[in-house]
């Protein structure tokens, strides 16, 4: 019996000191990942440029989540419209189509309405009309989602301005102290450097996406409702 408790005694002491370092090395992750969280994020790190493009992030993250909550066909062209605007030309009801365009003001609406405002011209000026307002609602959308390339293109730029700022402190430093400088001096402008340049990259990289994202669905719909509306008016070629 007292071996056997002699025996249980050393594996505890042996076991416990074990169990501890596995607790800690679990807890240290977490902490170490806060406390670079931190850092990356303290303003003596990230400077003015690197606050600069979080907040560029934050603007991009709202242009995105409306852009592909409004830039939908449904959006663009209900199909509740179409329906009725089809109902309406087919009935020859031209007047109330006119109405129904000016009550509801999406992309469709306002391309049938710009070529029913030159109904009982020639089917050539109507066409006119219609493709003009085709172009100026293609180019509104494209410019709505300029901003998100705008973007795309300046969070690099402005990550690279927070390098040439990072390394411009790092050899102040090293001028200030004389050439003879430690590592933890140096440690502030290299920082700076490296966090704007993460920074930059993290924020171009998606948006750039969902700009390309965006630009592919605004042609796929334009050329849709064109399409949609180019044979609306083809009754009245020949007339």
């Amino acid at each position: 019996m007292n071996l056997k408790n002699a025996s249980v005694s050393r594996i505890l002491a042996v076991a416990a000191p074990l169990l501890l370092a596995s607790s800690l090395l679990a807890q240290d992750p977490a902490a170490e990942s806060t406390s670079t969280i931190s850092e990356v994020f303290a303003y003596k790190n990230a400077g003015l440029v690197g606050y600069l493009i979080v907040a560029m992030s934050v603007v991009a993250l709202a242009l995105i989540i409306e852009n592909f909550m409004s830039i939908k066909r449904e959006k663009l062209a209900p199909p509740d419209v179409l329906d009725e605007l089809e109902a309406l030309f087919d009935g020859e009801n031209f007047q109330e189509a006119v109405e129904l365009c000016e009550q509801e003001k999406t992309y469709l609406t306002n391309v049938v309405g710009a070529g029913l405002s030159k109904l009982g011209h020639s089917f050539e000026t109507m066409q006119t009309s219609l493709r003009e307002m085709q172009t100026e609602e293609s180019v509104k959308l494209f410019q709505k989602i300029g901003w998100l390339s705008l973007i795309s293109a300046l969070a690099p730029m402005m990550g690279l301005f927070g390098t040439v700022t990072g390394m411009f402190v790092t050899f102040s430093a090293i001028a200030a102290a004389g050439g003879s400088v430690s590592p933890a001096q140096l440690a502030g402008g290299i920082k700076m450097a490296l966090i704007t340049t993460i920074f930059g990259l993290t924020v171009a990289i998606p948006v750039g996406v969902a700009f390309y994202t965006l630009r592919n669905r605004v042609i796929k719909a334009s050329t849709e409702i064109n399409a949609i509306s180019e044979d609306l008016f083809e009754r009245f070629r020949g007339k």
